[in-house]
């Protein structure tokens, strides 16, 4: 049996892949502050974990990992698809300790998590992988969301890092660019004031123009290609592939 680790499994793209790895027969364990009615059942474990808190995550998973390792799962999973897009704003309007918290839920708390994985299971014998969760946006600069840009960027130099420090063949690391997603992130965007977040026509237009993919077909596509099927080390996976 394969054993997921997703956080941020509230709700969209998360939860959508818990209920769709539980539906595979998968062992699912949800980390985040709030976990989704959703989810349930005896495959299913949540670990309450705030990602802003440096400390706590280590803390709190790192139990939760050694209780998966000494159940020997054939494979086991890390998806770190949690995230925030706030503070939105220009630099030069954002206060210290909102730049401290995004940076740490988008970028901290995976390279964390990523570190006890690793640390935790490095039995070769058993078939390992780490999904980082990006967004075009570590590509493409929008103004007035910076600090997402910026921990994207750095959540792929993440994977190819790990890709290129764990070389075994069974262990793949790989980054996925989600596509535009139906999710209260992209409510959230579109709600803000052209002031605050200058890029804000970019997502009204996604809504406005159908363009958004609900949770549960994005989670249907990254669990067949991407978590059960083959990957290549360190790549950069987009939507449009799965």
């Amino acid at each position: 049996m394969l054993t997921a680790i997703v956080t941020g499994v509230s709700r969209g793209l998360g939860e959508a892949l818990g209920a769709q790895l539980l539906e595979r027969g998968c062992r699912v364990v949800g980390i985040g502050r709030s976990t989704s009615a959703r989810l349930g059942g005896d495959r299913y474990t949540f670990v309450t974990c705030d990602l802003g808190d440096t400390a706590a995550v280590a803390e709190r998973a790192a139990p939760a990992f050694a209780r998966i390792a000494e159940e020997r799962p054939d494979a086991i999973c890390l998806i770190n698809n949690a995230a925030t897009l706030e503070p939105v704003g220009v630099l030069g309007t954002l206060g210290s300790v909102e730049i401290a918290r995004s940076i740490k839920v988008n970028l901290v708390a995976p390279i964390g998590l990523s570190n006890l994985f690793c640390k935790t299971f490095d039995d070769d014998a058993i078939d390992r992988r780490i999904v980082n969760v990006s967004s075009g946006a570590a590509q493409s600069t929008l103004a007035g969301e910076s600090l997402y840009c910026i921990a994207k960027a750095g959540l792929e130099m993440l994977t190819r890092s790990l890709a290129v420090e764990h070389p075994s063949p069974s262990f793949r690391a790989i980054t996925l660019r989600p596509g535009i997603i139906d999710t209260d992130m992209q409510v959230f965007a579109r709600s803000q004031t052209d002031n605050t977040l200058p890029s804000v026509d970019l997502f009204r237009g996604f809504h406005a123009s159908g363009n958004l993919v609900p949770p549960d077909t994005v989670a249907r596509k990254v669990v067949d290609r991407l978590v059960f099927g083959a990957v290549e080390q360190g790549r950069t996976y987009s939507y449009a592939e799965l």
